[in-house]
């Protein structure tokens, strides 16, 4: 009989006491230890089991559960004596920033993460009444631990604490950190990134550097943050990345694992569709990982959708694709479209980087799991590596064409006014719904000032429009900046296979300038000459699409003013 499945247990005694479908990685527990590594940072996308892991290693080796192995019992690291005397042996200090989301500003930040730091001393409150482990002042110090404690004692709390462990059970102290990075990302977001990073920097060092209380530590989180941000000086960090080989198995679903849930749940049968929607993470030399989250949630409803992808806002992946430069609209274009992209890749991710690289952007996607590596190489001369990389699997591309819909949606019904207005030929109606909803929906995206320290309004308005199209993506083949005749034409619509019938359509935006048109009427006229000067539609008809099917249309804006023709 198949096993419950509990969507969202991240206890590691709970899973297990209550006989819940769970794949054992305790495996990671011996690995771990034996690899010796005094600080281990582990990056991998979100709900790939990084807190299960974390919550199930602190349970292993925490004195508050000596005795209690046997939550353990039948599961690999059990079969070994050396590591049945190990359990519940150390003081562990385990700490998630998992929390740390939407806060209102950076004083919030921080009092959330003075909050966990004072749990942790609140745990270990009867130390004070130890007369023997600390003097007068170590006690008045401990007790300035709080919500509202300073910065500078904040930064010292996890070492401080270490040394008064290490005193009393007479054991170096073993430190988990669950999402460290959750913090920086969302103040990379919300803008005061430098600000947290400032505080990280000297939490992290005197806790995983300078701490001659600590045995070892594990970090986990979704991206390597640049040593030069919090890790400066921390020589003895190894990282682990999707790229390594150490822990590949680890966390995630290997395709055995996958096979043998389906057969459990009596779903053997769906295994090659579920290879579809679902396989394609590649963690080292791995390519047959998936993302539990998903797999789970499908054992569960027996439905395949877009699981994973909705966990999360993705607020920070959208804010680059959103923000970025025409070329990453072209490029995600692409991959929609199956393409492939060829860049280098840098695992240590700058924030401060994100608004002006377009390879930190495609690190953080990759280290995100929203690309995977489809072909690696390196150059035998230079020693450069290169990096070919694909969206992951079907989940990840419907997620990003939900993305791209959601940020022109204003209401279902005025969304889809602009699609029947165009299949229609209907102008009047779609420069209706254009300024209509133009006044709301600019307001919300940056048209690039930030960026290059004046307007980019053509990458913009591209990327808009391209945007309202998502929803034609049945019906017509959807391409942006190729060639065509004597020029590259913005946008291109061309019917699939089927729909032949369907017209096919060009797009050309311009932005009205003073100096050469008058006003909107003539920025529109220049665009469409531009159609029929450059020669656009010769592809199309190439392609045999007779030239009186082909329709065409000049886009104009001035602001937030537009006006199509």
């Amino acid at each position: 009989m198949a096993r419950t499945t509990a969507i969202g247990i991240q206890n590691f005694e709970t899973m297990i006491s209550g006989n819940y479908f769970y794949v054992d990685k305790t495996n990671f527990i011996r690995e771990w230890w034996e690899n010796g590594d005094s600080v281990t940072l582990i990056t991998r996308p979100r709900r790939f089991g990084k807190t299960l892991t974390m919550d199930m290693t602190n349970r292993f080796f925490s004195t508050k559960y000596a005795g209690s192995g046997e939550v353990f019992s039948g599961l690999n690291i059990w079969k070994d004596k050396k590591y049945r005397n190990l359990q519940g042996t150390y003081p562990v200090i385990s700490l998630s920033f998992a929390a740390i989301k939407q806060m209102t500003g950076l004083a919030e930040m921080r009092r959330m993460i003075y909050r966990m730091i004072y749990e942790q001393y609140r745990q270990y409150k009867f130390l004070l009444n130890i007369d023997t482990l600390m003097d007068e002042k170590e006690k008045e110090l401990f007790c300035t631990v709080s919500w509202n404690m300073s910065e500078d004692i904040a930064a010292m709390s996890l070492n401080m604490l270490s040394g008064l462990l290490m005193r009393y059970y007479g054991k170096k102290v073993i430190i988990l950190l669950d999402e460290y990075d959750t913090p920086i990302q969302e103040a990379y977001v919300s803008g005061y990134w430098e600000e947290i990073v400032a505080f990280m920097r000297s939490l992290f060092n005197a806790t995983f550097k300078t701490n001659p209380y600590l045995e070892r530590a594990v970090l986990t989180g979704i991206t390597r943050v640049s040593k030069e941000s919090i890790f400066s000086d921390l020589n003895n960090l190894e990282v682990i990345t999707t790229t390594s080989d150490k822990y590949a198995d680890i966390f995630g679903f290997t395709q055995q694992e996958v096979s043998a849930a389906l057969c459990e749940f009596d779903l053997s049968e769906k295994e090659a569709e579920v290879k579809d929607w679902y396989d394609g993470f590649t963690f080292g030399s791995r390519s047959d990982i998936y993302n539990p989250w998903s797999i789970t949630k499908f054992l569960d409803g027996k439905r395949f959708g877009t699981h994973w992808a909705n966990t999360s806002s993705n607020s920070l992946v959208g804010k680059l694709i959103r923000e970025g430069s025409k070329d990453i609209k072209l490029i995600m274009e692409d991959l929609l479209n199956g393409g492939t992209l060829c860049t280098k890749i840098d695992e240590q991710i700058i924030f401060n980087q994100l608004d002006h690289s377009e390879s930190a952007i495609w690190s953080l996607l990759l280290a995100s799991g929203y690309l995977k590596v489809d072909q690696h190489t390196i150059d035998g001369e230079t020693g450069r590596e290169k990096y070919t990389l694909k969206l992951t699997n079907k989940e990840v591309r419907l997620m990003f064409e939900n993305m791209i819909e959601g940020w022109f949606k204003t209401t279902t019904s005025s969304y889809n006014d602009f699609i029947k207005a165009l299949l229609a030929d209907d102008l009047d109606a779609m420069n209706e719904y254009m300024n209509r909803v133009a006044e709301d929906t600019f307001r919300y995206f940056d048209t690039g000032i930030k960026l290059s320290g004046k307007a980019q309004p053509e990458r913009f308005y591209h990327g808009f429009v391209l945007g309202l199209m998502v929803d034609l993506s049945d019906r017509y083949l959807i391409t942006s900046n190729r060639e065509s005749g004597f020029g590259r034409y913005d946008v291109m619509l061309e019917p699939k296979k089927g729909n032949e019938k369907d017209p096919a359509i060009l797009f050309e935006f311009k932005v009205h300038r003073p100096n050469k048109e008058k006003n909107l009427k003539e920025t529109v006229q220049a665009a469409l000459t531009q159609i029929e000067e450059k020669d656009y539609a010769s592809t199309l008809i190439a392609r045999g699409i007779p030239a009186g099917r082909i329709r065409k249309y000049g886009f104009a804006f001035e602001g937030k003013n537009v006006l199509i023709g």
